[in-house]
């Protein structure tokens, strides 16, 4: 009896794992990948540390996927964000958890986690091929093989993991979104998740200016939709940075709905305790112009447009400010409004929200309702997670169940 032959089509996070969990039941893996290296993407996760995953049970996995999370129920159950710890551990890659049970290589190099897999693939005598597909071949309602720029490939089954349009130097080139609607499935709209965002203007004059330590409130139509708390930058489209692109994912109705952004400039202190704080401040400035009195308070570059937003006179004596005018400028540092336009393109996304359709897809398997022995795995299914290592986890989870069912399906068939 031969091995089943399986093609897996990409080779990132997703791809590699579904390479390894079936060459792991004995199928004879092919693994097209066109770039010059493996993990191209994830070697660039985690600002080149990689987050590998979250050290997260299955509800708060769960409860980290805003959309079609209820699709990975079976998956993460069977492969948690403990089981891709204890994974790759074993691949000789030592794991340490930070803040917010972030998971990182203890090298804090990504490279390590990428090679480690390379080293698995070759283990297992995984066959990689520097190929794109073109198209596959399906007849009867079953994926026979793949045909690539550079030959044809045979296979009882096929898994495509080819990401999904955000970074496209890195690959993710739609490829894998085109070969699932030739095969007769819906790929629903796309765009960017983990993005930056563009504003009307305030990041144009605040250009470069990072602030840390700061807490942001997102407003969907003046609700309250999110809250966090950490660093952002501006920038001359708007803003960015940590807090900016975990805030975007909660964003995802731009067509409809109306954002803005609050930054409290100084969360540490209540309205009470920053009102003493510029007492004490404008005692020591007291025979200053306004403008000239707020250089303790915040950085340089933030001090015109807050003395612009507060429509007290930047020339007025500190003396002579009133009570009401102070606490206009408490509202301004603990309410600093930027008006959100949209979001930057998905090609500047970090991960891409929409994808093939999870109900054309067995969330246990991850096989086509549509095409028997047709898989998918990672960013191009329709399932996008917050920051924090989720979205990998979503990788490693998808990529283990399409693996391993690929293989298991008619084991023994030697198409």
């Amino acid at each position: 009896m031969m091995s089943k032959k399986i093609v897996i089509v990409g080779g990132g996070a997703a791809g590699m794992m579904a390479a390894i969990s079936a060459a792991e039941k004995s199928a004879a893996v092919t693994l097209l990948e066109p770039n010059e290296r493996l993990g191209k993407k994830l070697n660039i996760t985690g600002k080149g540390r990689c987050n590998v995953t979250n050290n997260a049970d299955l509800q708060t996995l769960l409860a980290n996927v805003p959309k079609n999370g209820k699709f990975l129920y079976s998956a993460f159950s069977r492969f948690d964000g403990r089981d891709a710890m204890a994974f790759f551990e074993r691949l000789g890659v030592p794991l340490k958890t930070e803040r917010g049970n972030r998971v990182f290589p203890v090298s804090d190099r990504s490279f390590d986690v990428s090679a480690a897999l390379e080293r698995r693939l070759k283990t297992l005598k995984v066959r990689l091929l520097r190929d794109r597909a073109l198209s596959l071949d399906i007849a009867d309602g079953m994926v026979t093989g793949v045909r690539g720029e550079q030959g044809s490939y045979p296979a009882g089954a096929v898994v495509l993991a080819t990401g999904g349009v955000s970074y496209p130097a890195t690959g993710s080139t739609g490829e894998g979104h085109r070969l699932a609607r030739e095969a007769g499935h819906t790929v629903t709209p796309l765009q960017g998740s983990l993005v930056p965002l563009r504003d009307f203007g305030v990041g144009r004059d605040l250009q470069g200016l990072s602030l840390r330590n700061v807490a942001l409130t997102v407003f969907e139509n003046d609700k309250k939709i999110y809250m966090d708390f950490g660093e952002l930058l501006f920038t001359h489209f708007g803003v960015s940075g940590p807090l900016v692109l975990s805030a975007s994912a909660h964003m995802r109705h731009f067509d409809k709905k109306a954002y803005r952004l609050e930054i409290d400039l100084k969360p540490a202190l209540d309205e009470g305790q920053l009102d003493k704080r510029l007492l004490s401040d404008f005692a020591k400035y007291a025979n200053h112009d306004f403008a000239n009195a707020l250089n303790d308070l915040l950085p340089q570059k933030l001090i015109p447009t807050v003395v612009a937003w507060s429509e007290i006179p930047p020339h007025q004596k500190v003396h002579d400010l009133t009570r009401e005018q102070r606490q206009g400028l408490i509202r301004i540092l603990k309410h600093f409004p930027v008006v959100i336009a949209g979001p930057c393109p998905v090609t500047d996304a970090i991960v891409t929200s929409g994808g093939v359709k999870v109900s054309e897809i067995n969330p246990t398997t991850m096989e086509s309702k549509i095409v028997k022995g047709l898989y998918f795995a990672g960013e191009l299914i329709d399932v996008d997670a917050y920051t924090g290592g989720f979205n990998l986890q979503i990788a490693w989870a998808t990529g283990h169940a399409a693996g391993q069912a690929a293989a298991e399906c008619n084991q023994g068939d030697e198409n």
